[in-house]
């Protein structure tokens, strides 16, 4: 692979970004193109792309640039939802929803501003997430019966959806926040210990020495006991689809305590 060709796809396809010459730093480009292909060697459902104001038809394009320079050869799944775009793994991302549906406990965790402290959603609360969810599933079922051609498209209406739950189930984390959405947007997790999870591996098939990023979420640390089967069930998952794919090297699973004033969900 040619990493100036990986780096030109983005900066022309995907606008300028934000580096200080006007446009896409080639650490960024490269980073992406990096995600790309973890999605399309199913190392992780899918990516949330937030490099700027491209829509779909540039992510396409972005998309078909990146076939011709090798990269990415699996047919992929652009999904838009209330105005971001996922780009998915098909197959994937549906198992990863059914999986979901069928968890229990579920994992979704209420971080409501109103609360004291972080607690797993009870049993209304997870049975109307798994409602969107199973919509979202039985979408995603429908674009994948017509879908044509190496990437495919669509767009679901969230209605009444904490976006900030699916998009979480959708990214492949093990649990999701989910809070009141009455209450605005606002949550519980200021000051509160997190466990943050990063989780990195070595790109030589993009360029020697490139460390891509596949994760990065949280967990409260007062959770992690609840959910420590959930935890230990992503690890095994995630070190066995990394056992079956040749584009990725030294996988890196790391975690860490820290608490801030402020977390935007």
């Amino acid at each position: 692979l040619s990493a100036p060709r990986l780096v030109a796809a983005a900066r022309e396809e995907l606008g300028s970004g934000a580096g200080r010459r006007g446009r896409l730093p080639a650490a960024r480009a490269l980073q992406l193109a990096g995600e790309v292909l973890a999605v399309a060697a199913g190392l992780k459902p899918a990516l949330l792309y937030d490099c700027g104001a491209a829509g779909p038809a540039e992510l396409r394009r972005y998309l078909a640039r990146l076939r011709e320079a090798g990269l990415a050869p699996r047919r992929l799944h652009l999904l838009g939802v209330g105005g971001s775009a996922l780009l998915l793994h098909p197959g994937l991302a549906r198992r990863r929803l059914a999986a979901v549906l069928r968890g229990r406990p579920a994992p979704f965790m209420d971080v409501s501003a109103g609360r004291q402290c972080p607690t797993l959603c009870g049993p209304a609360e997870a049975e109307a997430i798994r409602d969107h969810l199973a919509a979202l599933l039985a979408h995603l079922g429908a674009a994948e019966a017509t879908a044509t051609g190496p990437v495919s498209s669509s767009e679901v209406v969230p209605a009444g959806w904490n976006l900030c739950t699916v998009v979480g189930v959708l990214l492949g984390y093990p649990a999701a926040y989910a809070f009141s959405m009455e209450e605005g947007t606002e949550n519980c997790l200021a000051l509160t210990p997190l466990r943050v999870f990063t989780v990195q591996a070595s790109c030589p098939r993009i360029r020697d020495g490139l460390r891509v990023q596949i994760y990065s979420f949280s967990i409260p640390e007062s959770l992690c006991a609840e959910l420590k089967e959930v935890l230990d069930a992503w690890c095994d998952e995630l070190k066995e689809a990394f056992s079956v794919q040749n584009d990725f090297v030294d996988l890196c699973i790391l975690s860490e305590v820290v608490s801030l004033p402020a977390v935007a969900l």
